[in-house]
């Protein structure tokens, strides 16, 4: 078991090493920015890595203070559906309702999970690795398609 500091410290020790292992990647290297995450260009809209004690995701967070933009935002992916889970070898998760832990907001949330594996074990951290380039490639790959679309739909 860690300490409050040991744990912070491994946590910060996963994502250095992740950010070095992007920089290496051959699907990444040519890329200025690595990831869009925070950078959709549509507010409310987030693209982000999660891991903890039993799982991994990569996931499209729909995080807009106003619920109504929020389910908007939830309903026009939803029709878009087929162009979102391209390309996934696993089924994505559609949440409907969420509520973070870290910070009670309330959100939407599109992901895939990668189950079993645990930040605490130094050894799962290569497939988690793994994992979150391949299926945030997809994810960024298949939003670009529709960020477009999303953007008009929510200033209507």
């Amino acid at each position: 078991m860690y300490s409050k500091v040991e744990a912070k410290k491994l946590s910060l020790n996963f994502w250095e090493l992740f950010g070095k292992r992007c920089k290496a990647h051959p699907m990444l290297v040519h890329k200025n920015k690595k990831w869009i995450l925070h950078r959709t260009k549509i507010k409310g809209v987030a693209l982000r890595f999660e891991i903890g004690r039993k799982n991994a995701k990569v996931m499209l967070e729909l995080g807009h203070k106003n619920e109504n933009k929020r389910l908007m935002a939830y309903e026009i992916l939803e029709s878009y559906k087929n162009i979102v889970e391209n390309g996934f070898d696993n089924v994505l998760t559609w949440e409907f309702y969420h509520q973070r832990k870290d910070s009670n907001q309330e959100v939407c949330r599109i992901y895939v999970s990668l189950e079993n594996v645990d930040l605490h074990k130094q050894n799962q951290w290569p497939e988690v690795y793994n994992f979150f380039i391949e299926n945030m490639i997809q994810l960024e790959e298949n939003f670009l398609e529709i960020s477009d679309i999303l953007k008009i739909k929510l200033q209507d």
